[in-house]
C-alpha cells in the first residue's frame, strides 16, 4: 500500500491489551473493532496486514515549539539552563526570517509523524524586529498546507513585555490559543489575569507555560487556578510544565492538586526538557525537574506529556518521538506503562481539544502500529519501523534493513515474529 492511500482495513494486530483484532475503517473513523478473521486469500484495496504488529492510538504532541525547533546548530550552542536558553534563542531569533521557521518547522513535522504523532500543538513566539508576527504567520500557513496529513494548532506565546494588540493581531489571524509565561512577570498574578483576559475576548483556550522552575515558594499555578474558578471560564486552560509541584511537601502539594482539580485545568509534563533544563548548578541532590505525576493523577486531574523543544537552546536533544516521552515518564516519572501511554495519546488529545482516536469504534481512525509484541515494549522504544494512518489515511511508513555479523541463534530455523513481508506486497 502506498503512503497517501486509503486503508479501509487492518487485520493481524495485536491490541494493547494484548487481543488479536480486525480493524474496519469508514470515513476517517473505526466502524469496527473485532477478532481476527484472517486476511483474504486475495487482498482488497486499501487491505493492510501487519501479523504481530501492536496497533495503538496516533500520538498527539500537546507541547512543541516548531519556530524554535532543529535550530540548535544556528545558535551559539552553549548548554545550560533556562536563562542561558532565553538569551541564546533571543539572539538567534532577532535574526530569523519566516522563511526559517518554515522550514525547520516542517522538518520538525516531518520527524513528529514519521513517529506516530499526528496532531501538535506548538506555541509560537512574538519576536523580537520589525515583523514580530512572521514566526506566527509561517505556521499559521504550514497548518494549512499539512492539514490533510496531521492536525495542527499553533498558540501565541507573548513574552510580559509583549503588548496586547500583538496578541490580539496573532489571534485574528488565525492563532488557536494563547499562552505566556506568568512565573516569568515581576507580577505574575497580573500577567496570569492579562492572559486569560485575552483568552476570554476571542474565545480561544488558554496554556501557559506555568512555573518552570524548581521553587517550592513560587507555585502560580494556584493563582491560576483561582483565576479560572472566579472567572468561571468556559475555555479549556492548560498549565504546562508546573514543574515546582515535584519540590512541594505533601501537604501542601495536596492543597495545590485539589485546587487544580476543582478549576478543571489540564496538566502537561514535558519531562525531557525540563530534565535538561531544571536544577543545574545546585549544590546538593538535584531534582528531576518533573511535575508531581502520581499526585496529580490520582486526584483525578488530566495529565498529559510531551517533548517540548527539540534541538534547540532549550534542548540540544529529542528525536521528536512519543515513545521517548513515555520511556522517560516510566524511568524518570515512575508511571507504569499504560499510565504513560494515555498521556502521549488520549490525555495529550483531550487537552487539545481533540476527539477520541484509536482502536475503538468511533473514534478518529488514527494510529501508529509498531512491530513489537507488547505494550511494554512499544514504552520503552520501539524502533523506527512503524506506520501512521491519520483518519483512516496512510501517511507515513518507515522500513528498517537492520544486518548485525552475529551468527544466528541456535533456533533460527523458527519463524520470526515480524516477517519482512509484513510490510511488503500489496498487502502493506
Amino acid at each position: 500500500m502506498e503512503v497517501g492511500a486509503q486503508v479501509r482495513r487492518i487485520t493481524g494486530v495485536l491490541l494493547a491489551d494484548g487481543r488479536a483484532a480486525e480493524v474496519t475503517i469508514g470515513a476517517g473513523a473505526v466502524v469496527s473493532v473485532g477478532p481476527p478473521s484472517g486476511p483474504p486469500p486475495v487482498p482488497a484495496q486499501g487491505d493492510l496486514h501487519l501479523p504481530g504488529w501492536l496497533l495503538l492510538s496516533a500520538a498527539a504532541e500537546p507541547h512543541a515549539h516548531l519556530d524554535k525547533a532543529l535550530s540548535w546548530a544556528h545558535t551559539d550552542q552553549r548548554y545550560g539552563g533556562l536563562e542561558t536558553a532565553i538569551g541564546s534563542w533571543r539572539s538567534y531569533a532577532a535574526t530569523m526570517s519566516g522563511d526559517d521557521v518554515a522550514r525547520r518547522a516542517r522538518r520538525a513535522l516531518g520527524q513528529y509523524l514519521a513517529n506516530g504523532v499526528t496532531a501538535v500543538r506548538t506555541h509560537a513566539d512574538v519576536l523580537p524586529g520589525p515583523e514580530p508576527l512572521r514566526g506566527i504567520e509561517a505556521l499559521l500557513r504550514l497548518r494549512e498546507e499539512v492539514r490533510d496529513v496531521l492536525d495542527l494548532q499553533v498558540v501565541v506565546l507573548p513574552a510580559p513585555a509583549t503588548a496586547d494588540p500583538l496578541v490580539a493581531a496573532a489571534l485574528r489571524m488565525g492563532a488557536d490559543g494563547v499562552g505566556g509565561c506568568p512565573h516569568l512577570a515581576v507580577d505574575p498574578a497580573a500577567e496570569t489575569g492579562r492572559l486569560l483576559d485575552l483568552a476570554e475576548r476571542f474565545g480561544v483556550p488558554a496554556d501557559l507555560h506555568t512555573d518552570e522552575q524548581l521553587r517550592a515558594d513560587m507555585v502560580s499555578v494556584r493563582e491560576l487556578c483561582r483565576q479560572v474558578r472566579a472567572r468561571a471560564m468556559r475555555q479549556q486552560v492548560t498549565a504546562s510544565h508546573c514543574v515546582s509541584l515535584g519540590c512541594l511537601d505533601p501537604g501542601p502539594l495536596a492543597k495545590a492538586v485539589g485546587e487544580i482539580r476543582l478549576a478543571g485545568l489540564g496538566i502537561v509534563s514535558l519531562p525531557i526538557t525540563n530534565l535538561y533544563l531544571q536544577g543545574r548548578g545546585r549544590p546538593g541532590p538535584v531534582p528531576r525537574g518533573i511535575t508531581a505525576l502520581r499526585a496529580l493523577l490520582d486526584a483525578g486531574v488530566e495529565v498529559a506529556a510531551g517533548g517540548d523543544n527539540l534541538r534547540d537552546p532549550f534542548n540540544p536533544a529529542g528525536r521528536a518521538d512519543p515513545f521517548e516521552t513515555t520511556s522517560l515518564l516510566v524511568t524518570a516519572g515512575h508511571l507504569d506503562a499504560g499510565t504513560a501511554l494515555v498521556a502521549v495519546t488520549s490525555a495529550a488529545r483531550r487537552v487539545m481539544g481533540l476527539p477520541p482516536a484509536g482502536p475503538a469504534a468511533g473514534s478518529a481512525a488514527s494510529f501508529v502500529a509498531v512491530p513489537v509484541p507488547s505494550l511494554a515494549d512499544a514504552v520503552a522504544g520501539p524502533g523506527d519501523e512503524r506506520i501512521v494512518i491519520h483518519r483512516g489515511r496512510l501517511v507515513s511508513r518507515t522500513t528498517v534493513d537492520r544486518r548485525t555479523a552475529l551468527p544466528p541463534p541456535p533456533d533460527s530455523a523458527a519463524s520470526p515474529a515480524h516477517p519482512p513481508s509484513a510490510l511488503a506486497g500489496s498487502s502493506a
